[in-house]
This record gives C-alpha cells, structure tokens and sequence, in this order.
C-alpha cells in the first residue's frame, strides 16, 4: 500500500499543479487583451488599422498557448528530482513514446488554456468571422502547443535546475513572442527585424490563427501550415533526442 499511495499522491500532486497553473496563467492574457486592447485601440484606429482588439486577440490566444506548453518542459525538472521521472524511464516502454505522451498531454492543456483565452476575448468584444474556421483554428492552436511543448522538453531534458529552466524559457519566449507579429502589424518593419520574424515558427502560427479567426493573413495558409508542420516535426524529434539521453 505504501508505494501506491505514495504514486497516488504525486499524480494528485501533479493534477492540482497543472490546474492552478492554468488559472494563475490566465492573469497575464487578460491584462494584455484589456490594457493593450482598449489602450492602444484608438491610437491603432486612427492609424487606419481598424478595430485592434480584432487583430491583437488570435495574437494573446497563440501567447497564452506558448507560454503554457514551454513551461510542460518544467516538469520533466520536476519530476526527476522527486524521482517520479525514473520510474516512468524504467518502465517497459520505449522513451520515445513516454517524451510522446509528455507532449501530447502538455499540448492538449496549452490548447484548453488556448481555448478559454478564446472565450474570455469573445466576452470583451472579439467576434471571429466564421465558427467553422474558429473551430480549424483550434487544430492550428493545437500543433502549436506540440511544436513549443517538444522544444520545452528538449530544453528541460538538458537541464537540472528549476531555476535555470526558468531563466533560459523567459529568454527565450519573450523574444519569440514580441517577434511573432501577435501585437503589431509586420508591414513596414526594418530589414534587419522582418528576417528575425519570418524566421519564428511563432509568425506563422499566429498568422494562421488570425487568419482563421479574422481573415487576416500575411504569408498565406498554405505557407502557414506547411512551415508549422516542418518544424514541429523537425523540433519533435530533437525533443526525443534529447529526452532519450536523459540520464537516472
């Protein structure tokens, strides 16, 4: 009964960590589509850009999703200094397939943070053009949330500390999220600036999403798709690579 209960607890442990991570994450969505939203939206209007919470709304539902499938990578840290990672990797299963399941599962809860942000934008005033796109939206959402949650893993799966962890994720996904076009337009950018964008996987998937939700797109669905696909493939497998050398 020991070891059981003891397995029990920290899946409870887990569950409870995931949902009021959910919750707290939700603080920093809110406060951008307000505060930007309603500040910057009559400065954006007279500009001639239109309604902005319409443009910035896919933008905070793709950030709301990156943020929480970077930070799935902490728990691989988590889990091997409580020892809970061992036991998964001694398991009679290929760690191929367990680094899988991670980020599938860490995905799925990105994708219903991803899904509430959507609801919260609708309660201030977004409206998409079609429900169906919305709903092909979410599929976007979803092979977004793989992409960063492989490549929070393969971070994690090389680190030790928590702490570092976090110090290297706002690093790097402060960067890839102001550079993703989620919050302003990219016509006009410097040279120098417009290749760094076009070379974050974060533009096209906002750029498919405000696509899908607004009929905004810059770069084209196809292209959109296309390149999200390749990289997720491509980040996925380094994830594994990294996951399958992890030592015990």
């Amino acid at each position: 009964m020991g070891p059981i209960y003891i397995m029990r607890l920290r899946q409870l442990k887990r569950f409870w960590r995931s949902k009021a991570r959910i919750i707290w994450s939700l603080g920093q969505p809110i406060l951008f589509l307000v505060a930007l939203g309603y500040g910057f939206g009559p400065l954006y209007q007279k500009a001639g850009g239109g309604n902005y919470i319409e443009f910035l709304a896919p933008g905070i539902i793709i950030m709301s999703v990156l943020f929480t499938a970077m930070f799935n990578g902490i728990e691989v840290i988590w889990d091997r200094q409580f020892g809970f990672l061992k036991e998964s990797l001694v398991a009679p299963v290929a760690r191929y397939k367990i680094m899988i399941g991670r980020t599938l599962g860490g995905a799925t809860v990105a994708s219903f943070q991803g899904i509430v942000v959507f609801l919260i934008s609708i309660a201030i005033g977004f409206r998409p053009v079609s429900i169906p796109l919305a709903l092909l939206a979410f599929v976007f959402m979803f092979l977004i949330a793989i992409l960063f949650a492989a490549l929070g893993t393969a971070i994690a799966s090389n680190i030790e500390d928590m702490q570092a962890f976090s110090l290297i994720m706002n690093f790097v996904i402060m960067p890839i999220f102001f550079l993703s076009g989620a919050l302003f337009p990219l016509a006009g950018l410097a040279k120098a600036i417009t290749y760094i964008v076009k070379f974050n996987p974060l533009t096209y998937g906002v750029d498919a999403v405000r696509s899908l939700l607004t009929g905004i797109s810059g770069f084209g669905l196809w292209m959109d798709t296309l390149i999200l696909v390749i990289v997720t493939f491509v980040v996925t497998l380094i994830g594994t690579y990294f996951f399958s050398k992890i030592e015990i």
